[in-house]
């Protein structure tokens, strides 16, 4: 770590320190929860029969990604953009998905140039994406692999479902340099669906057009031996379709606010533990009731709700019952204090609301065991949006 003259260190931690003396805003791991987030998540596809490639763009960290590859049970990674996947082989993983649609010239051109480093393979939902990714693979003197993503119901990228997904797919296999491997088909807006059984049946509907699709590809004589998808809400229910050879759950390492309103068949939860926190400290508290931490909108994201403050101080021996994180702005968030439990400096834990463009917003997770940070893990790929 590269040492800060005046503070002596440019993490808001150093390892072995308690976590009541690490600055804030901060973004703190438990390692105890994540560590049996990520087992639990590989033994359910290990139980279902299914590959996991876990989404990085949750994490955004080389670290966390190698420790999904070795302990977690992950075949490899996926992720969004060229940029992230550079960032992620830099960092020593070997295999990437780019989920997503690679277009504009100069990204292709990375992307040929990191695809002779690593195991990458992209998404295409147009025919002139393909002539132009065939071009660059065969300059290159590469077979790039491909999959043709479907819009299975999110509307959001992907090429039809049945028919003119084949045709896509054909293309692929006819054109130099590139080879068809599979489909992309996730729903990521039934990932939020809180109903267990409203989110089903959206996921019965997207499973049902992707395997009428494999099954046209069957009939085509076009081999569809990856079919991958699914995220944190849904993998239970495409794990076991028969139709997935792959799940893409990224947020179950973590959790947020969000993910913890979904519902599982028994009216819990997902079975998922909050992993993942910004450590805040109050730096006022103007009236009995109103105090103010240092977490505002630069220190987590809000665009799916505020965050949620943990009920117990980060030392165990004081709990914040009653009080709620009740508005943000730049720099601060103001807190309802009914009780006039905290003091200045108090820290106070909360669970962000949507983790993963909260983690875009931090250099370093601050990983911590019983009180002490154990780690620090640079969020490689912050800010690799393009």
């Amino acid at each position: 770590m590269t040492m800060d003259p005046e503070v002596g260190y440019d993490a808001p931690a150093r390892v072995g320190m308690p976590l009541d003396e690490v600055m804030t805003p901060a973004l703190v791991v438990d390692l105890d929860a994540f560590e049996r987030n990520v087992a639990k998540m590989r033994d359910h596809a290990a139980t279902m029969g299914v590959a996991l490639r876990a989404h990085a763009k949750t994490h955004k960290s080389a670290d966390i990604a190698r420790y999904q590859m070795t302990k977690g049970g992950a075949i490899g990674v996926c992720c969004q953009k060229v940029s992230e996947a550079e960032a992620l082989v830099r960092g020593g993983v070997g295999n990437v998905l780019i989920a997503n649609e690679v277009t504009e010239p100069a990204k292709i051109a990375r992307l040929m140039r990191l695809a002779k480093q690593a195991q990458v393979r992209v998404c295409v939902d147009d025919h002139a994406n393909v002539t132009a990714l065939s071009e660059a693979a065969s300059a290159a003197e590469l077979q790039l692999e491909v999959l043709v993503e479907i819009d299975c119901g999110a509307a959001r990228c992907g090429i039809a479902p049945g028919e003119p997904a084949v045709a896509l797919a054909r293309r692929v296999n006819e054109a130099p340099g590139l080879a068809f491997v599979g489909l992309q088909s996730y729903h990521g807006g039934a990932q939020h669906i809180a109903d267990a059984a409203e989110r089903r049946a959206t996921v019965a509907e997207s499973t049902r057009k992707t395997a009428e699709t494999v099954a046209l590809l069957a009939a085509a004589g076009i081999p569809c031996p990856v079919v991958t998808g699914a995220g944190t809400g849904t993998f239970a229910f495409e794990g076991v379709s028969g139709v997935y050879t792959e799940i893409q759950c990224g947020s179950y390492i973590f959790m947020d606010v969000d993910y913890g309103r979904i519902r599982g068949a028994d009216g819990g939860g997902l079975g998922f533990e909050n992993a993942l926190f910004i450590l805040a400290a109050v730096i006022s508290h103007p009236t009995a009731t109103r105090a103010v931490c240092d977490a505002g909108l630069k220190a987590h994201s809000v665009d799916s709700g505020l965050p949620t403050v943990y009920d117990r101080s980060v030392a165990g021996t004081k709990t914040w019952a009653g009080v709620s994180y009740a508005g943000a702005s730049d720099e601060h968030g103001t807190l309802a204090d009914p009780e006039s439990v905290l003091a200045i400096n108090d820290r106070v834990l909360l669970v962000p609301g949507h983790c993963d463009p909260t983690c875009n917003l931090h250099d370093w997770f601050v990983g911590v065991r019983d009180g002490r940070v154990e780690c620090l893990w640079p969020v490689t790929a912050r800010g690799k949006l393009f």
